[in-house]
């Protein structure tokens, strides 16, 4: 079993807004933090939101603030990220994580999804 699913991603024109899915497996999904991380080809790999599924709390790196949104959909186990407005900057290959808590870093995380890639153009 694959705890973490990721899908959604594509090719886009700038401006579109896709969204990504997360499907989680095999570990308490309410006791968890669900997050979002991008690296792009020559870039280190950076957090770019993440959901607290307890309380719904959520965190945004500044880039994607005011364009992208995540939500939990507990019965189903399933986190979204609504990326809305996309640049050119956004193209990466996005994946979520899952751990007890959100981190920037992505050190030690406990599962990772594989990557969706999101390729925007202008």
């Amino acid at each position: 079993e694959v705890p973490l699913q990721a899908c959604g991603g594509g090719s886009v024109q700038a401006g579109e807004s896709p969204r990504l899915a997360c499907a989680a497996s095999g570990f308490p999904f309410e006791d968890y933090a669900i997050a979002w991380f991008r690296q792009a080809p020559g870039k280190e790999r950076e957090a770019v939101s993440c959901i607290k599924i307890s309380d719904r709390s959520t965190v945004y790196e500044d880039s994607v603030k005011g364009r992208f949104t995540l939500s939990a959909d507990r019965p189903q186990n399933v986190v979204y990220l609504q990326m809305n407005s996309l640049k050119p900057e956004d193209s990466a290959v996005y994946y979520c994580a899952a751990d007890y808590e959100c981190t920037d870093s992505g050190l030690g995380i406990r599962y990772w999804g594989k990557g969706t890639q999101v390729t925007v153009s202008s």
